[in-house]
């Protein structure tokens, strides 16, 4: 079976190279390439808004890390393969900066905030506390109310977070901490906090709420959204709103500007997304973006905040700087 997996592979690849050799690089086709950081429920939404609306087969989705699809972003410009992307929003901004990369959209945008031109939201994500109802009342621990808390020694192998360096929704986590605290004492309880997580220290967004699911940990820090659901679906899951706040990002669509190798359907596209994709996108991130939609009283936190910086790149490399001082020596 592996042998025949591994021949099959062999095959592809070799096909998938001839066929890049006949249409030049992979880009001389009509296709729309659209590279991608949102997550599997996202991903499908926007397929189905795409496949349902006409475009079936006639667009190439790939999916890329946040990190790896914002690299490619700030170093290929409008030399990237792809027509259409789905991005985190400051990167999107930041990519717009440095590269001039982006089209505007020709199309209504009515989001609730101010976008620029060139981008529209298709989900915000909240942070929040997870916890294990189950593995929280066997260690009789007490909940934590805020980030903070988690530095706190009862919690010691009690927690898991994720790393900045390879996840955006440690982000939420250090937005929250610098705005409350300011960056010295932010320090402090960073570290206590790594301390506390030890070997709990994720690349996966998704790897903290794993683990407390699992019962590995009692207590994650992760999206607002997943464990609502995880509630919802009778699961011993529960979120708690931490005092410091709950940060958000966005993630938006943008059409890249090749001049005349302009592909035209992109824009097509990227409108059916936004017009045709958000009532399934809101079953998954509820948060009300555009004029119309609501958020309900279930899936509102009780305390929204926004960093008092504007996200880019930059800020966030001041923060994986100060992300790495906290961390325990090896």
């Amino acid at each position: 079976m592996h042998l025949l997996k591994r021949t099959a592979a062999v095959c592809a690849a070799s096909a998938l190279s001839l066929s890049l050799l006949l249409t030049g690089c992979g880009s001389s086709d009509d296709k729309v390439y659209i590279y991608s950081n949102a997550d599997d429920e996202a991903i499908t939404a926007m397929e189905h808004a795409l496949d349902e609306n006409g475009y079936k087969g006639q667009y190439v989705l790939q999916s890329f890390g946040t990190s790896e699809l914002g690299g490619k972003l700030m170093a290929e410009g409008t030399n990237l393969e792809a027509d259409l992307i789905t991005m985190s929003t400051f990167y999107i901004e930041s990519a717009q900066e440095e590269n001039e990369m982006f089209l505007s959209l020709d199309f209504p945008v009515n989001t609730l905030d101010e976008f620029p031109e060139y981008c529209a939201p298709i989900t915000s994500q909240e942070g929040a506390l997870i916890v294990n109802t189950e593995v929280m009342a066997e260690n009789n621990l007490a909940m934590p109310e805020s980030i903070a808390d988690l530095a706190n020694e009862e919690y010691k192998d009690m927690i898991s977070v994720t790393d900045i360096q390879s996840s955006s929704t440690a982000w939420l986590l250090l937005q929250a901490l610098i705005s409350q605290y300011g960056e010295e004492q932010a320090k402090e309880i960073l570290t206590g906090i790594y301390e506390n997580a030890g070997d709990h220290i994720e690349d996966s967004g998704s790897g903290p709420l794993k683990q407390v699911r699992a019962g590995e940990v009692a207590i994650g820090f992760g999206l607002r959204h997943q464990a609502v659901a995880d509630k919802a679906d009778g699961l011993p899951i529960d979120y708690i709103d931490p005092t410091e706040g709950n940060f958000s990002l966005t993630e938006s669509v943008a059409v890249l500007d090749k001049g005349d190798k302009t592909n035209e359907k992109a824009m097509e596209m990227a409108q059916c997304i936004i017009e045709n994709a958000r009532e399934e996108l809101q079953t998954t991130y509820p948060n009300a973006l555009y004029e119309g939609e609501s958020t309900d009283a279930e899936n509102k936190s009780a305390n929204p905040k926004v960093f008092p910086e504007k996200l880019t790149i930059d800020l966030l490399q001041q923060h994986q700087e100060l992300s790495e001082s906290c961390k325990p020596e090896v």
